[in-house]
């Protein structure tokens, strides 16, 4: 295996999940505080699954979102 490529591999994979992710989620808030569901103080509990079934790895990350 080579470490330097696994390790470049393994953050080209993550900046794409953080930019895509980020995107999908301002937009969905967007879309809910256009229609009224958000008022824009909200904490949103938010959950990430990391899955990667060819190394029986599947992890949830929990964390939260502030509007505020």
């Amino acid at each position: 295996m080579n470490e330097e490529n696994f390790n470049m591999s393994i953050r080209k994979f993550l900046k794409m999940a953080g930019v895509g992710s980020q995107r999908e989620i301002e937009q969905a808030v967007s879309k809910a505080l256009s229609s009224g569901r958000l008022k824009g103080k909200e904490k949103l509990p938010a959950t990430m699954k990391l899955t990667i079934p060819a190394i029986g790895l599947n992890v949830d990350f929990d964390g939260e979102i502030t509007l505020e």
